[in-house]
């Protein structure tokens, strides 16, 4: 009897023993299966973040320390901090310009007056003197007792590329506003510049048979005769600027002599000087061969030369060069003409832009000079003081 009353017993303790191997069996399938979910979460989250090329991390708001826990961005020189290092220490190496404004984020977020953080700062680079584009997300991850953040998890990502096509739109748009602006002021001033020769011509044309004296006639004649030439003159330049800026008048190169063609530009010139008024050359070598566009040079010459027979009423007017250095070779145009304030000696070389306004001219010729020395691998200036004269350089490749 007693056998049996032990078998029974032993039979219900395996009894019991069988269904918890059971149950512990299925909790077991049922703990992998979550390791696989979490796992397989894992790799879904990793492979988010290499996708977004994020980083991840989390701040203690208690210790006030900050911990990478990912880094997916796309650059090796990001800034990426020791785990658990002081907030401080981050906010050293934000850009001064953003320092502020990060800081007072990330203690608003840290003492509970905001909820959530989303700045575009820049960082200073560990192993460059530049600095980059970051952009940070943030928010509350867990309160204490007491409702305040506990921790904090954010990411970040560089947004250099962003920022750079942002600014390429702005300064697209700027210039797109800049050229509608020129075009507009380049037809007015044109239509100004182009009307005043033609109503001369026009009107002395119509006076002209009513003219019975051979002397008046002859004036008359040569009055619209002068504004012909200005209005030839105005579109002549006109068509320079549009041929030379379209890339569609190439470069002509030949090598000659340039003292000669010097001074032809001042024999040129010879005759139209005012009485009083002493024109001539100044060569640092008896002779010089030089290759460049003939064409161009000639029309830079001939403005800067008309220039100083305009402005120029008494003294002299030297046509020059210096010695060439760096193979290259500076000519300029000395005169003792009324000069330019400094306020104007940059914008003398704007198109329209005129110093004296009742001087005659568009205002085109020294920004064609410009346009044409840039063309040649040059650069024009000038030196000038109010009431002391100037001198106009063209600096070329020879």
């Amino acid at each position: 009897m007693l056998i049996w009353v032990v078998g029974a017993i032993l039979l219900l303790l395996l009894t019991l023993l069988l269904f918890w191997q059971r149950k512990q069996g299925r909790e077991l399938v049922s703990e992998l299966e979550q390791l696989d979910k979490v796992k397989k979460h894992n790799i879904e989250f990793e492979f988010v973040l290499k996708a977004m090329k994020l980083s991840t991390w989390y701040i203690d708001a208690e210790a006030r320390t900050l911990t990478f826990n990912n880094d997916f961005r796309d650059r090796t020189d990001s800034y990426v901090p020791e785990p658990e290092t002081p907030l401080e220490e981050i906010f050293k190496k934000v850009a001064s310009r953003d320092r502020e404004r990060f800081a007072k984020a990330v203690e608003d977020l840290c003492s509970g007056r905001i909820e959530y953080l989303h700045e575009i700062f820049q960082v200073k680079s560990p192993h460059t003197k530049k600095n980059y584009w970051s952009e940070t997300y943030a928010t509350v991850a867990a309160r204490n007792t007491e409702g305040l953040p506990k921790s904090i998890v954010g990411t970040s990502t560089r947004v250099d590329e962003r920022k750079a096509m942002e600014v390429a739109l702005v300064e697209a748009r700027n210039k797109a506003e800049e050229s509608d602006r020129l075009k507009s002021a380049f037809i007015a001033n044109m239509s100004h510049e182009i009307r005043t020769p033609l109503n001369a011509i026009i009107g002395f044309t119509c006076v002209l048979p009513d003219v019975q004296s051979d002397e008046e006639r002859k004036g008359l004649i040569d009055l619209i005769q002068e504004n012909n030439q200005k209005l030839l003159q105005i579109i002549d330049d006109v068509m320079n600027i549009s041929k030379i800026e379209s890339g569609k008048e190439k470069l002509v190169m030949s090598t000659f002599e340039l003292n000669d063609v010097l001074r032809n530009v001042v024999d040129t010139y010879m005759p139209q000087v005012k009485g009083g008024v002493n024109i001539s050359t100044m060569f640092a070598q008896g002779m010089l061969n030089v290759t460049t566009d003939l064409g161009r040079l000639m029309e830079i010459l001939n403005h800067l030369m008309s220039n100083a027979v305009k402005f120029t009423s008494e003294g002299n007017i030297i046509l020059g060069y210096d010695a060439p250095a760096d193979k290259r070779i500076r000519i300029w145009v000395r005169d003792t003409g009324k000069g330019i304030g400094p306020e104007h000696l940059e914008r003398v070389f704007e198109r329209f832009f005129k110093v004296d306004e009742y001087i005659p001219g568009a205002g085109l010729g020294l920004s064609i000079c410009r346009t044409m020395a840039y063309s040649m691998g040059g650069d024009v200036g000038v030196e000038s003081k109010l009431g002391e004269g100037s001198k106009f350089w063209l600096e070329i490749p020879v």
